[in-house]
């Protein structure tokens, strides 16, 4: 081989490495730049969601027409936990095997029942095309059809 050959060969390679290294890089970037912009919303979720469920004159602008604002604020406080939640599952925090436990623990909370009796159905409208959110959707739902006072009295 000549010395021009390996060189150019060399050049292909190292141009070639440069490349792969560059399109990961700028995936990799993408990724934690849409991480990012995961946490800001969620951030701003829990914060309204902190607001509308201790603030009354706010949650009265929002409730709807016929709900009680004090019963409104108690489901938007649900709401917050089962946003809690989901963010540690989506960030990995909920070891594999563990969401229906979690789910189940909320679901001992009748104000958390109440809210997935009222929001659920909207709750999984919001998951769809999403396959984690579906998945956690489904584990809260099971969790709330289980708990023992959903369960209609033998006679």
């Amino acid at each position: 081989m000549k010395l021009t050959t390996a060189v150019l060969a060399a050049g292909a390679a190292v141009s070639l490495t440069t490349a792969v290294v560059g399109a990961t890089r700028l995936r990799q970037n993408a990724r934690h730049q849409a991480e990012r912009n995961e946490a800001f919303l969620t951030r701003n979720q829990l914060d309204w969601l902190a607001q509308m469920s201790t603030n009354p004159d706010l949650a009265k602008l929002w409730a709807p027409e016929d709900m009680d604002v004090e019963e409104y604020m108690q489901l938007l406080a649900a709401n917050r936990l089962i946003c809690i939640l989901s963010v540690r599952d989506r960030l990995g925090f909920v070891r594999t095997g563990h969401l229906p436990w979690h789910a189940a623990k909320l679901m001992e909370n009748d104000v958390c029942r109440r809210y997935w009796q009222r929001f659920g159905e909207l709750r999984a409208q919001e998951a769809e095309g999403d396959e984690r959110a579906e998945h956690f959707t489904r584990v809260l739902d099971q969790a709330a059809r289980n708990h023992p006072q959903a369960q209609p009295a033998v006679a």
